[in-house]
């Protein structure tokens, strides 16, 4: 069996992230993987928040603290910056005045919902993992409350949405 021979780029690597618009540093970058005892912690934070949701900044620090967790509300913060943590508070009022065009109707008022596959709903939520997260989307029938399809990824795509979507209206055929 021959050894196949690759063909050299003619342009030096200068030029092709010139060309691409990349800094060439880009090249030569390694994320720094987050430390085993950061991760250990947003676990347990993870865990925590799941059971009391209103915990702060302020709060937590003193949690990890009394665990032994030599911790201050800088690292923290960006612990929960990382996790997608944020407090749910009320905002400016957005909708009104000029940005109407961006409002929605809500398609489902007045509608009564009599009878199965009138109505899905769907969401997506994630599963931490020991390294990362694990996305799942689910499509759920809104009068039986039955799960008509669902799936897990390590990342969420729209493809990955959309197959799981195919799935479960070929399963909802199947069973009608």
């Amino acid at each position: 069996m021959e050894a196949v021979k690759l063909k050299r780029s003619t342009l030096s690597l200068r030029r092709q992230c010139e060309l691409l618009c990349i800094p060439r540093s880009s090249l030569y970058y390694a994320p720094i993987p987050e430390k085993p005892e950061n991760l250990k912690m947003m676990s347990l934070m993870d865990t925590h928040l799941t059971s009391h949701p209103t915990e702060g900044v302020l709060s937590m620090v003193d949690w990890l603290q009394e665990r032994g967790y030599p911790v201050g509300p800088k690292r923290v913060r960006r612990m929960f910056r990382l996790m997608g943590h944020e407090t749910i508070y009320r905002r400016k009022n957005l909708t009104k005045g000029a940005l109407k065009a961006y409002i929605k109707p809500y398609l489902l008022r007045g509608l009564k919902i009599e009878r199965a596959n009138q109505v899905w709903c769907t969401d997506i939520t994630y599963i931490p993992m020991a390294k990362g997260f694990m996305y799942m989307t689910a499509y759920i029938d809104v009068y039986s409350r039955k799960i008509m399809g669902w799936g897990i990824s390590n990342s969420m795509s729209k493809q990955w949405c959309m197959d799981v979507l195919e799935t479960a209206i070929a399963n909802s055929k199947s069973i009608t």
